[in-house]
């Protein structure tokens, strides 16, 4: 890959528009979406950057450059620090799109988190609200956003047309790659999503992080909390088996947390902080390797 230029590397302004994208997509149940045209705004300097975003995300997301990552990173070797030190170095990403929350990393991921405890849903869903998103460090350690966040999906494969912004997968090199290319490309059907790389970013790299130590539900939560595509729109019924199609159930179940759980009201971190550390010191080993 050629040298990135700073607009390259941070086509938005925070990674957070990409999740008031999303929203804008799947709206909270009750509030309209707009209208393709609407959200297509191509007069809407906002909407440029989400382009953008896409455009990159499009034509970089490679078979090879999910390999790439996952060997560099899936070391480990970056910084080690307790969890909760983990969850105070993602606050120094600013958030400078969101004037009118005014809530910080620590804070959105306290909102998920108690509105999960709110609803009596089990210890270990609490903490995946909590931690799910601290693979956005990969922003901390030098990777360009559209290799941290944006939806997730398949590569090795056909890219779906149920993908957003699918037109600019043109400019992507496995597009006419006749291993890739296909619907199956480099598996097999129904062959389990365990076989299946997805792109690269915060959600693969957290799952790597936690897979020894969370139930199975928390680890589709997080792998997949991204992948629109198959969780809202069901494109890629034809890699998962049966196994995932249960587990994905949990995926859908978490979805509406990580969505729609912001709050102007703000979490009071140092009342918090010793439950989550509890949380933490239960199901997580005492330090973070990132």
């Amino acid at each position: 890959m050629k040298k990135l230029t700073p607009k390259e590397m941070f086509p938005l302004s925070s990674i957070e528009q990409w999740e008031d994208d999303v929203l804008k997509r799947y709206p909270e149940p009750g509030n309209m979406a707009k209208s393709k045209e609407e959200f297509r705004n191509y007069d809407s300097p906002e909407v440029d950057s989400v382009r953008e975003f896409y455009r990159l995300n499009h034509k970089y997301q490679t078979y090879e450059n999910v390999l790439a990552k996952k060997e560099h990173f899936l070391k480990f070797q970056q910084m080690e620090m307790p969890w909760w030190s983990a969850m105070e170095f993602l606050n120094t990403l600013i958030d400078e799109s969101d004037p009118d929350l005014q809530l910080d990393q620590l804070q959105h991921l306290l909102q998920t988190a108690e509105a999960i405890r709110a609803d009596g849903h089990p210890d270990w869903f609490v903490l995946t609200g909590f931690i799910h998103d601290l693979g956005k460090v990969l922003c901390l350690f030098g990777e360009p956003q559209w290799n941290v966040v944006g939806d997730t999906f398949p590569v090795g494969c056909k890219f779906s047309d149920k993908i957003v912004y699918p037109e600019f997968f043109a400019d992507n090199p496995d597009t006419y790659d006749e291993r890739y290319n296909t619907k199956y490309g480099v598996y097999s059907p129904n062959c389990g999503m365990d076989k299946v790389e997805i792109s690269w970013g915060h959600d693969e790299y957290m799952f790597q992080l936690t897979k020894d130590y969370l139930p199975e539900p928390a680890l589709y939560m997080i792998r997949y909390h991204s992948f629109y595509s198959q969780h809202r729109e069901k494109a890629y019924d034809h890699l998962l088996n049966d196994h995932d199609q249960k587990m994905f159930k949990w995926v859908e179940k978490f979805n509406p947390y990580d969505l729609y759980s912001k709050s102007p009201v703000t979490p009071v971190v140092s009342e918090l902080k010793p439950y989550y550390e509890d949380l933490i010191a239960k199901y997580l080993p005492e330090m973070a390797k990132l």
